[in-house]
């Protein structure tokens, strides 16, 4: 669809309404030149949660089973 900038103007609210029912774009024109699209947004949902880190974490092994490394928390530099 075509529509000169000053029908736009009067009708935005509505043409932006059938852009998102119907997923058509919208060429606005100037003296007509087209110098504008409305176009529907392609994702408009954000990405799910589940998953999102897959492949990031780096499993390191047991970290909470006692070392094995004895150690006194009172002396200085652990000694």
């Amino acid at each position: 669809m075509t529509i000169s900038a000053a029908k736009f103007k009067a009708r935005c609210l509505e043409l932006m309404d059938r852009v998102a029912n119907t997923h058509e774009r919208i060429v606005i024109t100037k003296r007509g030149k087209p110098i504008a699209q409305l176009a529907p947004l392609e994702n408009q949902q954000p990405p799910p949660l589940f998953g999102f880190f897959a492949d990031h974490v780096v499993e390191e092994g047991d970290i909470v089973s006692p070392t094995g490394v004895e150690w006194n928390a009172t002396a200085p530099n652990g000694e």
